[in-house]
């Protein structure tokens, strides 16, 4: 009988052992993918630098390479540089001065996510899924998120206009 318990352990044992070998080597395999990826990402960025035309600035280039990689996610994924962010912290923590909506850039339209309840772009009968087409008489076709943020953002009391769809 303790022979029995004994070759069962044993065998759990090995079982254990293999598994954790075999995820171990499949992480490695992950981790070297991942390194040669950004291996190629690095000898692009020193090229650019060193043969490109023009001076360029590594921070530019990996910004705009963020831009491009979060872009490619989905239209609601994007990159900001910290002062945008910033900005943009600043504006969603106060609803967009007020207003009581949350907006994005859907399919190349500035929609409106949600209005929030009891605001006054949910009192103006502003619904999910609008579409902002103007901000005081300015087209938002070619406007950028930040932009209709900082055009929408206002003191207390300040009018709005907004035409939506």
């Amino acid at each position: 009988m303790r022979k029995n318990i004994f070759f069962v352990s044993l065998f759990i044992l090995l079982v254990l052992i293999g598994a954790r070998l075999g995820f171990s080597e499949n992480k490695n395999k992950n981790h070297d993918q991942l390194y040669k990826q950004v291996e190629l990402f690095s000898e692009t960025l020193a090229i650019i630098q060193n043969e490109y035309v023009d001076e360029t600035k590594t921070k530019d280039l990996i910004y705009g390479a963020l831009k491009g990689i979060l872009s490619s996610l989905d239209a609601h994924s994007q990159f900001m540089d910290p002062p945008t962010y910033d900005e943009l912290k600043v504006d969603t923590e106060g609803k967009f001065g007020g207003l009581g909506i949350e907006i994005t850039i859907k399919d190349g339209l500035l929609t409106v996510i949600t209005p929030i309840e009891d605001t006054p772009a949910w009192k103006a009968g502003i619904k999910a899924n609008d579409h902002i087409v103007k901000i005081n008489d300015e087209l938002t076709r070619e406007m950028s998120l930040t932009d209709a943020v900082r055009k929408m953002r206002g003191k207390t009391g300040e009018v709005v206009n907004l035409t939506v769809l």
